[in-house]
């Protein structure tokens, strides 16, 4: 189970990039093993174009290393603050996306104005206030703005995104910047009218019981 995580970490850390939510070896993708508690972690400072599943080191939720021979992620103990609060959370994205930033530094949410991250979140995206650097005090922010969602800016730093999986949490973090950059374009021409709670509930509820392939009757051929 461990190595399939490890594969799946890796390979959504290289996701980052490749949608440009982060710049040289700045953020990260964790995931957490249903099964033992562990949690698979990008090590700091390593590019992103160097990373391979071996590379990956694996933590208890104390923040011991387990498995690698690297220092675990400079971020790991908001990731495992945030998996110790959050029993339904197994994968957590972290970037600096500059549109969804943008709006961090400001302190202001991103709001939901667009239906595709209303899909996936059911809400707008909420700002944490300001919070020392450091795993106590910055996942404590996350977990209180976060109020059991799935999206946070924190003041001034940038986002985290969770999910039942690391690829989820990554698949939200790229919406959320996709969102954030026409929420911003939008602004640009003037103000933009928020969808109401009700129609909001509606494309959540809606986008959660139609999309994907589970469930898909099989195709006769």
């Amino acid at each position: 189970m461990l190595e399939a995580l490890k594969a799946e970490v890796c390979e959504q850390n290289h996701e980052l990039p490749a949608n440009g939510l982060v710049v040289g070896s700045g953020g990260n993708v964790s995931g957490r093993d249903p099964e033992t508690g562990l949690v698979v972690i990008k090590p700091s400072g390593v590019k992103f174009s160097k990373l391979t599943p071996e590379k990956m080191v694996v933590v208890d939720l104390e923040g011991t290393v387990i498995e690698g021979e690297m220092k675990p992620s400079v971020d790991t103990g908001i990731h495992l603050y945030i998996y110790r609060h959050r029993s339904d959370v197994f994968g957590i994205t972290h970037t600096h996306s500059p549109y969804a930033s943008s709006f961090a530094a400001r302190g202001a949410r991103i709001p939901a104005v667009t239906t595709p991250i209303t899909h996936m979140l059911g809400r707008d995206v909420p700002c944490s206030r300001y919070a020392t650097p450091g795993e106590v005090d910055t996942g404590a922010a996350i977990i209180e703005a976060a109020a059991g969602g799935w999206a946070v800016l924190v003041k001034a730093h940038g986002v985290f995104t969770m999910g039942k999986s690391a690829t989820q949490a990554t698949s939200i973090a790229m919406y959320l910047e996709e969102a954030a950059m026409t929420t911003h374009l939008a602004l640009l021409h003037g103000p933009v009218d928020e969808l109401p709670q009700s129609e909001i509930d509606r494309c959540y509820n809606w986008f959660n019981k139609n999309y994907g392939q589970a469930g898909q009757k099989q195709v006769k051929e």
